[in-house]
């Protein structure tokens, strides 16, 4: 699986943003020819699935293309996207045969959502664009992110009430605003980042997962992605990944089990996902 991290840019500017993205994020070095050449690649290595991640990927004009140029290659494609705006031409292009979509839901309460969001309208946005993805049949995938483990109960009974089948629970991550300007270390990941999967930045830089960005294990607007995948650096950063990880018992929810393709508690693309076959 790999993460096409494309863009900081974003309407929201979410106090748990693992990459601090916002209105005045960029789209970085990489154009569409790097972004189309990088998805040739990852397909001759065996990848199966990306991710358009940022920021919010329906916001870089090259994305549509990207979609559609990993379907041709016979890759599966969802888009993490907050739902706040989708165009006509998304909803036709999620409605697709290999695509999805997944986006993040802070509380069945307005309130605690908007807080978490920093836009007073975004839940209404965001529910109501739930609500038309599973009205045109689009797969959906929602994570529940909470800062405090509260109304987790709530809001899944809201999301299977109004249709969602594959709802995940996560807590805010330490990392970007996340964090609170504390120095990023292994603790907060799940343990499988670099383990078939892989992230590639707006610069083209490769890290483990979108989370561990300060894990640069090379650049693919420099070398091959293969070469770097299977390279010293990424065998570094999973060697620190798995010290930082060791005797953590706080994420056992997070370890990597193999399971079914088709199990119904599949979340691939964020943490506590443990599906290899889609993630």
């Amino acid at each position: 699986m790999l993460w096409l991290d494309l863009t900081r840019k974003c309407q929201l500017e979410c106090a748990h943003c693992y990459n601090a993205s916002g209105p005045t994020g960029g789209h970085g070095q990489m154009t569409r020819d790097n972004w189309l050449r990088t998805i040739d690649q990852a397909a001759g290595t065996g990848t199966r699935h990306v991710q358009l991640i940022g920021g919010e990927p329906t916001l870089h004009p090259d994305a549509p293309v990207i979609a559609e140029h990993a379907l041709g290659r016979g890759l599966n494609v969802e888009v993490y996207s907050n739902l706040v705006h989708i165009s006509p031409a998304w909803w036709t292009l999620l409605q697709r045969p290999g695509m999805s979509a997944a986006t993040s839901y802070y509380g069945s309460d307005p309130a605690r959502h908007n807080l978490m969001t920093g836009r007073p309208a975004s839940h209404r946005h965001t529910r109501a664009n739930i609500i038309r993805a599973l009205g045109l049949g689009v797969p959906l995938r929602v994570s529940i992110i909470t800062p405090d483990g509260e109304g987790v109960e709530e809001t899944r009974a809201e999301l299977e009430t109004l249709g969602v089948r594959r709802i995940g629970v996560d807590h805010v991550r330490p990392y970007g605003r996340g964090a609170h300007e504390q120095e990023p270390d292994c603790s907060g990941l799940c343990g499988a980042c670099g383990d078939n999967r892989a992230a590639v930045a707006p610069d083209g830089t490769v890290s483990p997962c979108v989370f561990s960005t300060w894990l640069d294990t090379g650049n693919v607007l420099q070398q091959p992605l293969a070469d770097i995948l299977t390279g010293p650096g990424m065998t570094q950063a999973r060697t620190e990944i798995t010290a930082g990880k060791k005797g953590d018992d706080e994420d056992d929810g997070h370890i990597f089990v193999p399971c079914s393709p088709d199990d119904d508690g599949c979340s691939p693309g964020v943490p506590p996902s443990k599906c290899p076959p889609r993630n």
